[in-house]
């Protein structure tokens, strides 16, 4: 199984690197060796988008701002082990 690289597209302007540093360190701590990196890619004009190999699957427009890592986490998990249980953001779904 190939491995997924995340890619996190940041504002450098807006100073967004430390979100997104901190949204890669969760996705790294949850989903560790079953990625093949975490990337930041310093961008401008308001950008924060994460990608999935080449799927957006977080856009801080089309989304209505930044993601809450338990939601990052589930998109990322869904692509990459639908049945994975994320423990504790699994168990308090409304």
């Amino acid at each position: 199984m190939n491995k997924p690289k995340i890619t996190i597209h940041y504002c450098v302007l807006c100073q967004w690197l430390l979100r997104s540093g901190w949204l890669a360190q969760e996705l790294l701590s949850t989903f560790g060796q079953d990625l093949k990196e975490v990337s930041l890619a310093p961008a401008s004009k308001g950008v924060f988008q994460i990608y999935y190999d080449n799927d957006l699957i977080w856009c801080r427009v089309q989304d209505s701002g930044f993601p809450e890592a338990k939601e990052l986490k589930k998109r990322v998990r869904d692509r990459l082990d639908p049945s994975r249980d994320l423990g504790h953001i699994d168990k308090h779904q409304s």
